[in-house]
């Protein structure tokens, strides 16, 4: 695929860094709602227990994942950065309002519109990523990116001490960031470009149209569905370990909000930088030797996932719980930083957005499934190791299930 004349990897990277403050905004948003769980409560009555709490952050994800692939299409046929820009936008007056809101309706109605603005980001802002950096340096560039995410989630766990504040609290939060998001929004605006689109020969078009088109490319390739089980089986324990953790160490270990929002999130996700850096930077050099770089590089940190979950379904002390959050921090990075480098190797360039839309179609929707039942479940009194027990399991199947998956891409790094 040539590359066009403003394709340069210094603008490549430039447009990671345009990026970045989007990335960490948009987890920032959803990460700080849990952190603020208590206060939030303790504000709006009509939320009766956990299991409609476990609604609320459910309905953001059913609703971010049922537009997911729609807004993957959009950020395909009309181009990234219009959608990038207008989903900052839009969550960000959403998250203002959210720091108005009175009631528990009020709230789910504020959390499914953020579903909805949101899901436009992430498969538009990938697939730009991924359109700028040649393979040599995709796994990093896609990793750097993700570094914001985390870098969000960490900020989100210290909204806590924010909410505890006398002189500040939970919609003072709410209302700062999403004011911060929409001044964003202009210069992302004005210094994002979309790539040029390669020319495609007569032979091109003639291969791609007995491919099929849009659905037909992606839901007949079993690579890609493959790709899609190995996307949604972690990133339920994944939602649970981000949505619920900091209530978990709260009541467990009679942690203060602050103290539980910090600890839940600050280690795994200073863990998940390290582990997007190390595991970038090994898939794009194993792509150097073999074409399945990546998927071994993504199955190492499926295989830290193991020990990490056990570790914190059965800690009886917050060190231990701590330590088995830094491991599952490590192997989510691992796992992160490769998932859209691996979908670039088994679909075409034009199906990358919406590809991963349709990941986050059954992904979300399973973590939002995943967050009610847990709280439905401890609701319940069921054993916190039971519960994680069966997520090491789960991230045991994910292993064959990336194993299974043959990538097209050549080793040879290129587009």
């Amino acid at each position: 695929m040539p590359s066009p004349p403003s394709n340069t990897l210094r603008y490549a990277w430039f447009v990671v860094a345009l990026l970045f403050p989007v990335a960490l905004l948009n987890y920032l948003d959803r990460q700080m709602l849990a952190t603020m769980k208590a206060s939030m409560v303790a504000d709006i009555p009509t939320i009766a227990n956990k299991a409609d709490w476990g609604l609320v952050l459910g309905c953001f994800k059913w609703t971010y994942a049922l537009l997911s692939p729609f807004a993957g299409y959009i950020a395909d046929r009309l181009g990234r950065r219009y959608v990038i820009t207008a989903s900052l936008f839009v969550w960000s007056v959403v998250t203002w309002w959210t720091g108005h809101v009175t009631s528990f309706n009020e709230l789910m109605t504020a959390r499914a519109l953020m579903g909805i603005s949101e899901a436009f980001y992430i498969p538009a802002a990938l697939a730009l990523i991924s359109d700028f950096h040649p393979s040599a340096t995709r796994s990093r560039a896609v990793g750097v990116h993700q570094t914001g995410i985390y870098l969000g989630q960490i900020l989100g766990g210290f909204a806590g001490y924010a909410a505890d504040s006398a002189d500040h609290g939970w919609r003072w939060v709410f209302t700062t960031c999403g004011m911060i998001g929409v001044v964003y929004a202009l210069p992302l605006l004005a210094l994002l470009r979309n790539p040029e689109r390669p020319v495609v020969t007569a032979t091109e078009a003639s291969e791609r149209a007995e491919q099929g088109g849009v659905w037909r490319g992606l839901l007949t390739n079993r690579n890609f569905i493959l790709l899609v089980l190995y996307f949604t089986l972690p990133a339920i324990a994944g939602w649970v370990v981000r949505d619920w953790m900091p209530e978990i160490l709260r009541e467990k270990f009679s942690l203060g909000q602050g103290k539980a929002g910090m600890s839940a999130i600050l280690y795994v996700q200073l863990a998940s930088v390290a582990g997007v850096v190390i595991g970038g930077t090994l898939a794009d050099r194993w792509m150097h030797h073999t074409s399945r770089g990546r998927i071994y590089a993504s199955a190492v940190g499926m295989i830290l996932f193991l020990p990490a979950l056990f570790s914190v379904g059965n800690a009886g002390t917050l060190g231990v719980a701590i330590i088995g959050l830094i491991i599952f921090g490590l192997g989510w990075g691992f796992f992160d930083c490769n998932n859209m480098p691996i979908l670039c190797q088994i679909v075409r360039p034009e199906l990358r957005a919406t590809g991963y839309g349709i990941m986050n179609l059954v992904s979300i929707s399973c973590g939002g499934f995943g967050d009610w039942a847990f709280g439905a479940l401890r609701d319940r009194h069921v054993p916190l190791n039971m519960i994680f027990g069966t997520f090491a399991g789960i991230a045991l199947l994910s292993v064959f299930i990336v194993m299974m998956i043959k990538p097209h891409e050549a080793k040879t790094p290129g587009k």
